[in-house]
């Protein structure tokens, strides 16, 4: 969540919101505290590690009024019991312990997976040169494996023995694939959904986070989450005009979202 405050100082924070039927939600409550030099957003997933809650996000430093985040901005992990009350971040060396913090460069958009073919093994995806991947036995001592030519946003599943990678390019979310974290294959789909007929997406489609619910009795499909941006531009309205949207599938390749079969109003 993005807050303006009167004198013109943007501050972003982590929030959580609940629902048990993805219509209506509860109130926002804000994780993370107010500090321009943290500025702690973009949280990439949650997942289950040794009988803890574990997320991932990232610091989107703009302490002197930067649109984006400076050459400071890294990657970070909070943990829970009750997925309520959440640890202050720690953070991740996803470089190595070796690498001191300042060299390590600017990474944004953690996201965490564990290895299909190793339990145990996870990987973290960030934005850096493309997508960087690092991996971990114990979400704490990171060994950086290399980079793939992908945009931002990443978040991967396994699917069939096999990696499925959704990427943000420069509009829509793009796909990847890969059995081996080493050789991505780019698929020739950009997901788009309903943009044309949404002004609150207009600008730019992005950051699909896409869960397999397909075993959830009461879902049984593939949930997306994703960004829009819009009438303009994010360049134009980076601080005030963003949604969050949902669309489902059964297969990856054909979506539905709330209103697609209604005429759309002009």
């Amino acid at each position: 969540m993005v807050k303006t405050e009167a004198d013109g100082k943007v501050y972003l924070y982590t929030i959580m919101t609940t629902s048990r039927d993805l219509r209506e939600f509860s109130r926002p409550e804000i994780l993370t505290a107010k500090d321009q030099n943290l500025n702690f957003s973009s949280p990439g997933n949650i997942i289950r590690h040794h009988n803890k809650w574990i997320m991932c996000l990232q610091s989107y430093p703009r302490p002197n009024g930067e649109k984006y985040a400076n050459e400071t901005a890294r990657l970070w992990t909070m943990e829970s019991d009750d997925l309520i009350n959440w640890s202050e971040p720690e953070l991740m060396m996803v470089k190595g312990n070796g690498m001191p913090v300042n060299e390590m460069g600017r990474m944004i958009d953690p996201y965490l997976l564990e290895d299909k073919d190793e339990p145990g093994k996870y990987w973290c995806f960030y934005k850096q040169n493309g997508v960087s991947m690092s991996w971990s036995s114990d979400l704490k001592n990171w060994t950086w494996s290399g980079y793939a030519n992908a945009g931002e946003n990443v978040c991967v599943l396994t699917i069939n023995d096999e990696y499925t990678m959704f990427h943000s390019p420069a509009n829509g979310i793009g796909v990847m694939h890969s059995r081996d974290m080493k050789n991505w294959s780019e698929s020739d789909e950009v997901i788009t959904l309903g943009q044309r007929d949404w002004p609150w997406a207009l600008g730019r489609l992005t950051a699909g986070f896409v869960l397999d619910c397909r075993k959830s009795r009461d879902i049984g499909k593939y949930l997306m989450f994703f960004h829009g941006s819009g009438p303009e531009d994010e360049t134009v309205i980076f601080d005030t005009h963003a949604s969050i949207g949902i669309a489902w599938s059964d297969d990856l390749k054909n979506w539905d979202w709330p209103g697609k079969d209604r005429p759309q109003c002009k």
